[in-house]
């Protein structure tokens, strides 16, 4: 468990009794068993919980628990919420400052010394991907304040295939950090849109209150927004890769990647492409890789060979 999903647990706990683990799942951003397994965790360094089983049922920490929130100002609790940020996202975020006072706050004083170290100086996290580069683009400090007001904002953004940003007016729910880079979520015209930061050049927020879709949230919108993006439903890729390259293929290519067998040497695998110009990525894999099928992919793999080829006569 991590420092921060520590806090946002026990915040979660101690704002309510009776809260049911599903409900605890969705406010720290985890699975129901990941919640489970860290209730398990809490319960059996100390701290007093209640589980009650049942339709009625909840987990209520009793009184007596370390967690001693009393001394923090409403700002302080709205930065320990905050889970599954780093310190660079963080003060990124110009949350740095509030989020370390309140940490240092909330230990209560005078509690025993323990034999183990703290996980907090035994975890760490980067969520900043692999050679990635600086951030660039509007800084979410910058932007968070406007976001936060709850109002329609015109935004003049870039999409990546355009070559000059334009204007457009959005319904924002809020940030979101994921894979290093930060987004703006909002709805256009009653539709849910990822923005990159990076991409966004200017912003103007109006008078006019935000119109979000009926029960969404910025939580809501963001899964659906994710899980659309993974859900790679384009092009399925048959190929044989040698064995020895396995590794670096589901390092590079993840969950677009399945096995459908293996053998000593080779591996049959399938790649999940969003359109067929995705093969471009297994290019990188050279002469360990052959595309098996569908046709238009071999087709499309020769040609990109070929142009590779006369680059380097």
């Amino acid at each position: 468990m991590t420092p921060d999903r520590f806090f946002s647990l026990l915040l979660a706990l101690h704002s309510r009794k009776g809260v049911t683990t599903r409900d605890l799942a969705g406010e720290v951003g985890v699975s129901v068993r990941t919640v489970l397994r860290d209730l398990r965790w809490l319960h059996e360094a100390g701290f007093p919980l209640l589980v009650e089983r049942g339709r009625a049922g909840g987990v209520t920490l009793l009184p007596g628990g370390v967690l001693d929130t009393s001394r923090l100002t409403a700002t302080e609790r709205d930065h320990l919420g905050l889970h599954g940020l780093d310190d660079g996202q963080r003060s990124q975020l110009g949350a740095e400052t509030d989020s370390r006072r309140a940490l240092r706050k909330v230990a209560a004083p005078g509690q025993p010394a323990s034999a183990l170290l703290p996980l907090s100086a035994v975890v760490a996290t980067d969520n900043r991907p692999w050679f990635g580069p600086e951030a660039r683009g509007t800084q979410p400090s910058a932007l968070v304040g406007d976001v936060r007001r709850g109002v329609r904002l015109r935004i003049r953004y870039r999409r990546a295939e355009e070559a000059e940003p334009t204007w457009q007016l959005v319904d924002p729910y809020g940030l979101l950090a994921k894979g290093g880079r930060w987004y703006l979520v909002a709805d256009r015209t009653g539709v849910p849109r990822l923005y990159a930061l990076e991409r966004l050049t200017d912003w103007q927020p109006t008078r006019a209150p935000r119109r979000l879709r009926p029960d969404a949230t910025l939580r809501t919108a963001a899964a659906e927004l994710t899980s659309r993006w993974q859900a790679l439903d384009g092009v399925r890729v048959e190929a044989v890769l040698r064995a020895r390259q396995l590794d670096r293929a589901r390092r590079l290519l993840g969950s677009r990647l399945s096995v459908r067998s293996a053998r000593e040497a080779e591996v049959e695998v399938t790649v999940a492409c969003r359109e067929l110009e995705d093969v471009r990525q297994l290019l990188q894999f050279g002469d360990d890789l052959t595309v098996t099928g569908p046709p238009k992919a071999r087709a499309r793999i020769r040609d990109l060979a070929g142009r590779i080829l006369r680059q380097y006569p």
